[in-house]
């Protein structure tokens, strides 16, 4: 799967129910070797858009429980 068929998808926790972002709104860390994705890194937004520093959220590829149409459910 490409990074561009994962883009604009909504992350949801499975366990709270709340939504995490959109992906496309996030950084990627990535295995250098490989090209693998590692983990999404979701940057915390306030009111404005504007960046709180210091406020990630990362989820790892392995707290990927199933990829939708719409969105992507993980556990963490």
């Amino acid at each position: 799967m490409r990074y561009k068929d994962l883009s604009g998808k909504e992350i949801v926790n499975a366990k709270t129910g709340s939504r995490l972002g959109v992906l496309g709104q996030t950084d990627l860390e990535l295995d250098e070797k490989t090209g693998q994705i590692n983990s999404f890194i979701i940057p915390n937004y306030s009111w404005f858009g504007m960046k709180r520093e210091g406020e990630n959220i990362r989820i790892n590829w392995t707290d990927i429980k199933k990829i939708g149409e719409d969105m992507i459910i993980i556990e963490a």
